[in-house]
């Protein structure tokens, strides 16, 4: 993961000296590549995963203020694009040194406790042949951008609980099942998410989907003998390729996605301005794209397949037919409300953020890659995918089939699927036309 001068790449080595000092020539965009960046995304994802196996919100806040940070030290030099925070000076600073600086200051707020980790990151990703001179107005100028952001984003809710009132046992209403979920009796996961103070949403609850089909429709009928059959653990319907995809989407989007991101970002040659706007915008975006289903989701209080279906006799409609020991793919249901789904609008929101930022639209051919995923719930053990990779033809196309998966999976109904795609394509389009876009005169 660290870089060493061999892994800089000629490119950065050339331009790094070239540039001996920022006051003898002017700042190229062009000529500073996305390398310093892209070491900071897969460790903090890393210390996420070692700190709470990506279960909290921290290391998704952790790398959407870190990277905005860095787009704000960035475009406080080069004024590319509009920065996050207010600003209306430009710095003379190395613009590398001050995006690196910005983004450590936040991942060492954040994870104190990996101090030595940063610190080690910070010199291999800081430019070649600077002074101490030289990097001096650039760490003043991301430390300060970091604590600022910092400041603001202190009391934002990310960890919060948010009490929750169970109702009666009805159609629709979601249902504990605690010896499916493994979870203890009364808990239920995201509550305090639904209460969060989004990146770039105006309020939690900014997009809201369409109410779920009536219980008693035939619209509910039909999404319900589907999820019955696809979903379930013996499905004699369900194709090996839908079982493999069901399995394999089950890792974090922000983990995924910010995987497929750092490959992208290198395939496509962005520069250190263009990387530091996807990154932020992709976490952000993610984020929000959380607290929004989750608002959605505490809103409608939907049951899950797994209670619809073994409770089916008490519905009150006529065309579904209970069955008491049903079970689905995996063995696990997660203990929340299911509509609409969280993986679909977090996975919409982010495609489509990367269908915007890398300048490629949303027609574009890329594979991804996911070793392994939970066997079944958080801390259930690793299963190897066979075969690690999918491909796809568009960011949209892959959105939806990480939206349907939920289905093939047995957790969600079709149109959880569908109204979380939808959402979170909503959130990816808000984040793209509000925010980070070209500064005036660009």
């Amino acid at each position: 993961m660290f870089r060493n001068p061999s892994a800089v790449g000629a490119a950065t080595a050339m331009f790094l000296l070239l540039l001996t000092a920022c006051t003898e020539k002017a700042v190229r965009p062009e000529e500073f590549p996305a390398d310093a960046l892209i070491p900071w995304n897969e460790a903090i994802y890393e210390t996420a995963l070692e700190d709470d196996g990506l279960l909290t919100l921290k290391g998704l806040r952790t790398a959407s203020m870190g990277y905005l940070a860095a787009h704000d030290a960035l475009n406080a030099v080069v004024p590319l694009y509009r920065t996050y925070l207010p600003r209306t000076e430009s710095v003379h600073a190395d613009p590398q040194a001050a995006a690196v600086y910005a983004i450590y200051a936040v991942c060492a707020a954040q994870y104190p406790e990996h101090s030595a980790h940063w610190d080690n990151l910070l010199t291999e990703t800081l430019p070649l042949q600077r002074s101490e001179e030289q990097l001096q107005e650039a760490r003043e100028l991301g430390r300060d951008i970091a604590e600022r952001l910092l400041q603001q984003r202190q009391q934002d809710g990310w960890d919060g609980e948010a009490e929750y009132t169970w109702h009666p046992m009805g159609p629709g209403v979601y249902a504990e099942f605690n010896e499916h979920s493994g979870t203890p009796e009364g808990f239920i996961f995201g509550a305090g998410w639904a209460r969060a103070k989004p990146f770039l949403l105006e309020s939690p609850d900014a997009f809201r989907a369409p109410p779920p089909p009536e219980i008693g429709s035939s619209e509910y009928a039909a999404a319900f003998e589907e999820v019955k059959e696809l979903g379930r653990d013996s499905s004699a319907t369900r194709s090996p390729d839908q079982a493999h995809l069901a399995l394999w989407w089950k890792d974090f989007v922000e983990n995924s996605h910010n995987r497929l991101a750092r490959e992208l970002v290198q395939k496509e040659g962005l520069n250190l301005w263009e990387a530091a706007r996807l990154f932020a915008l992709l976490n952000a975006s993610i984020y929000d794209a959380y607290v929004n289903v989750f608002d959605n989701k505490f809103h409608y209080n939907h049951w899950r397949p797994y209670t619809a279906i073994r409770w089916a006799s008490n519905d009150g409609n006529p065309d579904t037919e209970e069955d008491p020991d049903w079970n689905n793919l995996h063995g696990h249901t997660y203990a929340f409300p299911s509509y609409p789904s969280a993986h679909g609008t977090a996975s919409a929101a982010a495609m489509t953020v990367l269908a915007g930022t890398l300048g490629t639209g949303d027609a574009y051919a890329f594979e991804m890659r996911t070793d392994s995923v939970d066997r079944a719930g958080p801390f259930s053990g690793k299963i190897a995918m066979d075969p690690p990779t999918r491909s796809f033809q568009s960011f949209s196309g892959a959105a939806m089939e990480a939206a349907m998966s939920r289905l093939y999976l047995g957790i969600h109904f079709r149109y959880d699927s569908e109204a979380g795609f939808e959402l979170g394509r909503q959130i990816g389009v808000y984040a793209l036309t509000n925010f980070l876009g070209p500064a005036e005169g660009q």
